[in-house]
């Protein structure tokens, strides 16, 4: 959809010729996600202007709701797509989201106006950590192949970026410290070196805190967990392997202990746009990791996720784990249609679809391992946080191996767009009886033709 702009000389007539603000995006997605209770933060909005409006401009047009900006989430400056600023409001106490979604819905100057939704991580138990459990995700016969594509040599991601959207990970870890990338544009001296507004982003940057404090202790399991799928180091003697032996993770922390925010969720896939597309030492992207899921639909989150697919960054989302058909009851983010989301199912070591996955035979793109899957996670000893391993289910443990295959694939063929990198891995999918008609290709992740 093509970007009104308008300036502040438009006469009343022309400002009369707008179409209301829930003609863009997904009014009748988000109305209806309301209705239904669907969880999201009380007394706020995520709102975006049109282009060319100052702040006062602004305070004009949310007087209609009494509402007051408390964040510029993404400043109309910074972004590549000539949109106006998205910004975060405070509603009054006793009004309604849906009455002033209503409200706000006729003022010309605003494109569009949403709930801030909230989001969970799409993990769905945690079993006890197994010193001998297998890798059968990268192994055995219904694995993605990992296995064949490292005995070809194909383990080294090296140069190549992923970024985890997620709780934190920890980045000491034994089986990832090697694997934990930096911000070169960064020093720890307390400043903002490289200009994008955060002090000592070195790993990444803890949107739920607002600090560079990105492993927080036993809480960040999910996120670490995700990463050790992904980039465990391989060949150590120890611990996991992930898909890629040699790969940088950064880390944009945006679920805590409530879960997190479409606003906070918003800014994590813009910070890693920003870290692929900025002048000074710009970062080798090619995907971020999103095992999360909840909310209803943001045009908001879909504008971001957008503008990371025009930096040729991947997102790769969680089908969710309600064993629900998103045709016909949509989950987000995974159900977003924009060129660079992959959708993942969750199977087990016998090829099944796992029973809580979510599937859709147009929604959901491949099936990976997501039943009993080892991996790395923060564990205490006495009174300190060490290295561990643990096994987890979850549409959250299937997307990861998708991640890694990216990655992966994004190593051996560096030029290859969004487009051409979605294909390669749908087209080599493995059919898998369980997955038919249960996703789009019907198949199961493999990577051991890359």
């Amino acid at each position: 959809m093509a970007t009104r702009v308008i300036s502040l000389s438009l006469t009343l007539l022309s400002l009369l010729s707008f179409t209301p603000s829930w003609a863009a995006g997904r009014p009748d997605l988000v109305r209806d996600a309301v209705a239904k209770n669907v969880q999201h933060m009380p007394s706020e909005l995520l709102v975006q202007f049109y282009a060319g409006f100052d702040a006062n401009t602004q305070a004009r047009a949310l007087s209609r709701v009494q509402g007051q900006i408390t964040e510029i989430i993404t400043p109309a400056k910074s972004r590549n797509d000539n949109r106006g600023d998205l910004v975060r409001i405070k509603l009054p106490s006793g009004l309604a989201v849906q009455d002033a979604l209503d409200r706000l819905g006729i003022e010309s100057i605003i494109e569009y106006a949403e709930p801030n939704w909230v989001y969970q991580h799409q993990a769905t138990s945690n079993d006890p950590y197994v010193t001998s459990g297998s890798l059968w995700g990268m192994t055995s016969t219904y694995g993605i192949g990992a296995s064949t594509a490292w005995t070809n040599n194909k383990t080294d991601c090296n140069g190549v970026y992923v970024g985890i959207i997620d709780e934190g990970y920890m980045y000491t870890h034994e089986d990832l410290s090697a694997n934990a990338g930096t911000n070169p544009g960064e020093v720890a001296n307390g400043q903002d070196d490289d200009g994008n507004g955060l002090i000592d982003d070195i790993y990444g940057w803890d949107f739920d805190g607002n600090n560079n404090t990105i492993f927080d202790g036993l809480d960040d399991d999910h996120g670490t967990h995700v990463a050790g799928t992904i980039a465990g180091v391989g060949g150590n003697g120890i611990g996991v392997a992930g898909v890629c032996w040699k790969l940088k993770l950064l880390s944009a922390k945006f679920l805590g202990k409530s879960g997190g925010t479409t606003a906070n969720a918003i800014k994590a896939v813009d910070y890693f746009t920003t870290l692929k597309t900025r002048a000074n030492n710009p970062l080798n992207i090619v995907a971020t990791n999103n095992s999360w899921g909840g909310g209803g639909y943001s045009q908001a989150l879909k504008d971001a996720i957008d503008r990371a697919g025009a930096a040729s960054i991947m997102f790769v989302a969680a089908a969710g784990n309600n064993g629900t058909n998103n045709d016909t009851t949509a989950s987000y983010p995974s159900n977003y249609a924009s060129a660079n989301v992959i959708a993942v199912a969750a199977i087990d070591s016998a090829g099944k679809l796992a029973s809580f996955s979510q599937y859709g035979a147009t929604t959901v793109h491949l099936g990976a391992p997501g039943v009993g899957i080892v991996s790395s996670v923060p564990v205490r000893s006495g009174k300190t946080i060490v290295s561990g391993y643990a096994s987890y289910n979850g549409t959250s443990m299937a997307t990861p191996h998708v991640t890694g295959a990216v990655a992966l694939y994004k190593a051996l063929n560096p030029v290859a767009s969004v487009v051409t990198v979605k294909s390669a891995l749908l087209s080599s999918v493995i059919p898998t009886t369980s997955l038919s008609a249960k996703t789009l290709t019907g198949g199961r992740l493999n990577v051991s033709g890359f």
